[in-house]
């Protein structure tokens, strides 16, 4: 039955193609394809878990779905920042999982062309570059957009997974 042609899921996704959720972590843009975008909450109550890395913040009770939070600022090796009424929690599916991306804040949802998005640079000049799918230009300025499938290695979405 996997194998039949739905066009209603074509059509979504040419709708969604090309479509960024943008966020920033201190003065820099990101955007993650707003496909993995299930729904963007304000910052709630999140229950520790112990023996995780320190960006994993623990999970939080999404009615009654139980979703791991991870800090995207930490898990960048940014300076840690107390949350404010401006910071949220991105929920985004990766291969079915749910996973929570705490950001400094969502700007908007934008849509740039596959001829505004050029390459990450070819050399590893920085710890975020295997994150990054493409640099994306839009107006006056420059979304670093993320690569949602290896934002977590495996060995960290095994870990995400044994705490869903």
């Amino acid at each position: 039955m996997s194998d039949v042609y739905d066009e209603s899921k074509v059509l979504e996704e040419d709708t969604q193609h090309g479509r960024f959720l943008t966020f920033t972590l201190e003065d820099e843009v990101y955007g993650i394809e707003i496909k993995y975008v299930t729904e963007i909450i304000g910052i709630q109550s999140i229950t520790k878990v112990p023996e995780v890395p320190d960006y994993v913040k623990g999970i939080i009770n999404l009615r009654g779905k139980i979703i791991p939070v991870i800090d995207v600022r930490l898990k960048f090796g940014k300076q840690p920042m107390e949350y404010d009424d401006r910071t949220c929690i991105v929920v985004i599916d990766i291969s079915e999982v749910s996973v929570g991306l705490i950001v400094d804040n969502v700007d908007e949802v934008l849509t740039i062309d596959d001829q505004d998005i050029a390459a990450p640079p070819a050399n590893k000049t920085g710890f975020e570059n295997r994150y990054i799918k493409g640099i994306g230009k839009a107006g006056e300025r420059v979304q670093l957009l993320l690569d949602c499938e290896r934002l977590l290695k495996t060995d960290e979405m095994e870990l995400i997974e044994s705490i869903n």
